[in-house]
């Protein structure tokens, strides 16, 4: 060997020595369920905001600027559904390159997991943001239904410095409950544990890594929903911490709470499970030390976006689609004769829930229609209805099916309905709405699963038990109802799928016979086509419906205004 050779591998071994007793600082910040809040600006509410994916950049470059740190940000789904700026380029204006494709890749994020809602947008959306995207979208257990080979990217490794960090994504598998077969054509959607099991040892086996990240678009509650089965469950993440050994951090989403929690694996590990929330009020922040004698020390933290102002590097990048999207949000669709608020729904008929059962049986030609009240806050003023009422007025991508229904299973739809939205009264004096124990003013169920009907004429009796409630007179049009006669029934897909168990625990329909029963479907969602019918009329006159009630009278007029005012 040359004395130069000698010299130069003599300081080569130096410096490595030098380099290995210096410990690793690695920090992942996550995004969870962002639904479009791009800008520091609610386009639904037309008012400002205190978090939004402009203040997370601010954040993201503070951290960026740290010598000493290695940075990276993840993002764990359901970015393509909620603010109309995302509405936008999904639907009206989906040739550019896709806002949220372009914003995700100038804040430089490293992986992101695919959502529920991004499979909603349908195929031609999300196949072309999976190509737009400068970084790995992730979901091993979103598989090609022929090959079984996943969908998108199933993992990805990050390199920090001589570290290397394997991430794992995986998609919560309730989306057949929710979605229309034509929005994940040639998918299906496979249990975490299982696919977690499968892929933990290729990974380890692969690729060596120093840290294992889970970057689950599902959530932490197992039980949430009434559906407490493990195999495919909606929100598996504990199941996967606690037993598929060999991860360090999992983050978790779908499901909008912020928690922190450290679980016990089947090997005795200690894993990490941090959800960060929803709509940018939060970054997860991870930061994890690497030391010198190969231990790993993590901890967690939540960073409020409240403590950032909006980054105006963003701002300016990001103007002109602000600009175009405010100029669309401005078009005036129609004229409102009478306000409309969507609180009203919650405590018997309202002219809001009307407006949707009519544009549902015009467009489906259905004998009658089922729907429900999506927000508590929508509030249409007398006068101009812009597009971004719209947003108010139906804040979610459904679809609209025409399904077969008996009779029968109409009146269980109804009982199952009533059954979780109202109390059973005693008196005037007691609550009309069931509230959750010890909480009056929170509602025991999900508002959105209060559903009503038009086209039949029926009665709810607040006196009786739940499962007796329900009597239903005939057809509006004085048809006569018979339990065993088939009718078509107008009902969004969310419902039609089996979301919130109206047709599977309320009707009986095996959950697997549901797509049978399905005749017909939009391509487009319902949203498209109020707009699209509020369009065509130069004012819109509200009608309170009369054709179902509460009873006894007097005892909602008096259990109503006050159950109004208790509503939080």
């Amino acid at each position: 060997m040359s004395q130069f050779l000698f010299w130069a591998l003599w300081f080569t071994l130096l410096f490595t020595s030098a380099c290995n007793t210096s410990d690793t600082i690695v920090k992942i910040a996550v995004t969870t369920d962002v639904h479009g809040m791009i800008y520091p600006y609610d386009f639904i509410e037309r008012e400002a905001s205190d978090h939004s994916l402009a203040h997370i950049y601010n954040y993201v470059s503070e951290q960026r600027r740290m010598k000493d740190t290695l940075f990276f940000l993840l993002d764990n789904g359901d970015f393509l559904q909620g603010q109309p700026p995302v509405y936008y380029y999904n639907f009206i204006d989906p040739i550019p390159a896709h806002l949220s494709a372009r914003v995700m890749n100038y804040m430089g994020y490293n992986a992101g997991t695919v959502g529920n809602h991004d499979i909603e947008t349908g195929p031609v959306v999300y196949d072309k943001i999976q190509s737009e995207l400068k970084f790995p979208w992730l979901a091993a257990n979103a598989v090609h239904s022929e090959s079984g080979e996943p969908y998108f990217e199933p993992y990805t490794v990050l390199k920090a410095g001589g570290k290397r960090i394997a991430v794992l994504g995986l998609i919560t598998p309730g989306i057949p409950n929710w979605l229309p077969k034509n929005l994940w054509p040639e998918m299906e959607f496979r249990d975490m544990v299982e696919t977690a099991r499968e892929w933990i040892p290729r990974i380890l086996d692969r690729e060596d890594p120093d840290l294992v990240v889970g970057l689950f678009h599902a959530g932490t509650d197992a039980g949430y929903g009434g559906n407490p089965e493990p195999y495919l469950n909606e929100n598996a993440v504990l199941l996967v911490a606690e037993q598929v050994p060999g991860f360090d951090v999992i983050f978790a989403g779908h499901d909008h709470q912020v928690s922190s929690q450290w679980v016990v694996n089947a090997t005795g590990d200690s894993v990490l499970v941090i959800d960060p929330g929803s709509h940018a009020r939060f970054a997860g922040e991870v930061t994890i030390t690497f030391n010198r004698d190969g231990r790993k020390d993590i901890t967690s933290t939540m960073v409020p976006m409240n403590d950032y102002t909006p980054s105006s590097d963003f701002m300016t990048h990001f103007r002109k689609d602000y600009e175009k999207v405010t100029t669309y949000l401005k078009d005036t669709i129609t004229w409102l004769a009478e306000e409309m608020t969507g609180i009203d729904a919650l405590l018997g008929p309202s002219t809001m829930m009307a407006l949707i059962h009519r544009v549902q049986l015009d467009l489906s030609g259905a004998d009658l229609s089922f729907t429900a009240p999506l927000s508590l806050s929508a509030k249409l003023d007398e006068g101009a209805v812009l597009v971004s009422d719209m947003f108010k007025l139906y804040r979610f991508e459904n679809m609209l099916y025409r399904m077969e229904l008996s009779g029968a299973e109409i009146d269980g739809f109804l009982e199952y309905a009533a059954g979780i939205w109202f109390n059973t009264m005693s008196g005037p004096d007691d609550h009309l709405l069931q509230f959750k124990a010890g909480s009056p003013g929170r509602l025991a169920h999900p508002y959105y699963n209060f559903s009503s009907a038009a086209g039949i004429d029926y009665k709810i009796d607040v006196r009786r038990p739940e499962g007796d409630r329900v009597t239903i007179g005939g057809f509006t049009n004085g048809t006569p109802f018979e339990e065993d006669a088939t009718y078509s029934v107008a009902i969004n897909s969310y419902r039609g799928n089996g979301g919130g168990g109206h047709l599977t625990l309320g009707a009986g329909i095996p959950g697997d016979e549901l797509a049978n029963r399905i005749t017909w479907s939009t391509d487009i969602d319902l949203r498209y086509y109020l707009m699209q019918y509020l369009s065509e009329q130069d004012t819109l006159h509200t009608e309170l419906p009369d054709n179902w009630q509460l009873i006894p009278l007097e005892w909602v007029e008096t259990a109503s205004p006050s159950d109004r005012k208790l509503i939080r």
